[in-house]
């Protein structure tokens, strides 16, 4: 019989006052009991609806029914055929604007908890298994693959798994891209990251580390030079913005990237941290999506008292209603309606943020209301450092030396939609290289996609 509760089985989590303060795994995981339990929620729908919301077209259905007969081995399976990282889409992707917006049972209730049971099925597999991936047989043919996030891994997977002597080239010290350096521990432990990362190099995908292509080399000397026959750009979206007022030169001014790659990648929260961070007292992030929340949850376990500066209201807030409550209960406050217009400072040091109090106008012809300046209305922000979190563009240096390669003008890279082709023969791109910053699992979905245009054009050269 189905499980016909309207709401989902809570997910298990540390308390916040015992969480702000460490950078543990806040969510827990399911149990076997509640796992199956939410799985027996699943209507198995004829069309499955849920599967047009998933970019990798996960048979959702169906690795749920298989957790609701108790066989989660064979659930693993089922997801694995179209995902290359379960345990990270199991806990970062935001299920609820994708495979569960589009759940029968939301529209009476609470979706099925998707993203839960995947991950469940991805920690049980890892947990329990100890069976070793296969080397495919070589083709004989050589892969680059530039960036080793989400994309880059989903690329090196799908064509590792066809036989392609795949590289992987990483700018930084450690493979993982954004999954390392950009989400914290807290949300994402490294070790799972890890652990994808190791089933990937058991398919034989190379990684090399501290390579910055378009520096160390270029992505013509990887073709004419070193043999790859065709290249996926995955380099991701690592360029910040700022807003370009007065005092962001001060010290104790960040961007969200450098704060969270110090806190996540140097680990500069332990005491004995080789890169150090400022642990700010007063801190304010400005933003509102998901890196600004992360920011602010990693200060607030700095002890710093954290406020988020946003220029909506709560209902615009960009970041996953989930993350968004999570801030709320570690006790981050939030400061809408505002807008930074200057940052203050003390003898070279952060002091005040002081802002523009804002309103929003009708909504445009798109539907939202923008916001515009209350007139003569201002507010101070108290503050020793200020993290800037709106928003990331590509790096230029691919850009700047390859030849040949189209880009948008802020900095995208241009691609057909269908396949990931750039404007070069043979080189492909996907992720927030070609998108700007956006999610893991559409990163992962244009991965796979140039993962299969890069093997019909390998076929046909």
């Amino acid at each position: 019989m189905p499980n016909m509760s309207l709401v989902k089985n809570e997910m298990p989590a540390q308390e916040p006052e015992v969480r702000n303060k460490n950078f543990l795994e806040v969510a827990l995981g399911y149990t076997e009991e509640q796992a199956v339990d939410e799985a027996t929620r699943c209507l198995n729908c004829k069309h499955k609806p849920c599967v047009t919301g998933c970019p990798v077209q996960i048979d959702i259905p169906a690795f749920i029914s298989k957790v609701a007969e108790r066989d989660f081995e064979g659930a693993y399976e089922i997801i694995a055929k179209s995902s290359s990282l379960p345990a990270v889409c199991g806990r970062v992707c935001p299920q609820e604007s994708q495979c569960e917006a589009k759940c029968v049972r939301g529209i009476k209730g609470e979706p099925v908890a998707i993203g839960r049971l995947e991950r469940f099925v991805a920690d049980y597999h890892n947990l329990h298994s100890s069976e070793k991936a296969e080397k495919p047989v070589s083709n004989g043919h050589k892969v680059a693959i530039i960036g080793s996030g989400p994309s880059g891994l989903a690329c090196a997977g799908d064509l590792a798994k066809k036989g392609y002597d795949v590289t992987i080239f990483e700018a930084l010290h450690l493979a993982g891209g954004v999954l390392v350096y950009g989400i914290p521990e807290f949300r994402l432990p490294k070790s799972i990251v890890q652990k994808e990362i190791d089933g990937l190099k058991a398919l034989g995908v190379k990684v090399e580390t501290n390579m910055v292509i378009g520096k160390t080399v270029s992505i013509d000397e990887l073709m004419e030079e070193f043999g790859f026959e065709t290249v996926f750009i995955g380099s991701g979206a690592g360029l910040p913005r700022f807003m370009n007022i007065p005092g962001e030169n001060l010290n104790g001014v960040y961007s969200a990237n450098e704060f969270l790659t110090r806190i996540n990648l140097m680990k500069a929260y332990k005491e004995d941290a080789a890169t150090p961070i400022q642990h700010g007292k007063k801190v304010v992030v400005v933003g509102g999506g998901n890196v600004a929340m992360d920011a602010a949850r990693c200060a607030k376990r700095l002890g710093a008292d954290v406020t988020i500066v946003y220029r909506r209201t709560e209902a615009e807030l960009p970041a996953r209603a989930e993350e968004v409550e999570h801030a709320k209960e570690e006790g981050i406050k939030f400061c809408l309606l505002t807008n930074p217009v200057s940052i203050d400072g003390t003898d070279g040091w952060v002091s005040n943020v002081h802002c523009q109090v804002m309103e929003l106008s009708e909504p445009d012809e798109s539907g939202r209301a923008k916001p515009v300046p209350k007139e003569g209305c201002f507010v101070d922000v108290e503050a020793d450092c200020v993290i800037m979190s709106i928003g990331t563009s590509p790096n230029p240096l691919i850009k700047s030396t390859t030849e040949g390669l189209e880009t948008q003008k802020w900095g995208g890279i241009v691609v057909d939609e269908a396949t990931g082709l750039t404007s070069r023969e043979g080189v492909y791109a996907g992720g927030d290289a070609v998108t700007g910053a956006a999610t893991v699992i559409l990163a992962m979905g244009a991965g796979k996609t140039a993962a299969a245009a890069m093997d019909a054009y390998m076929q046909n050269k």
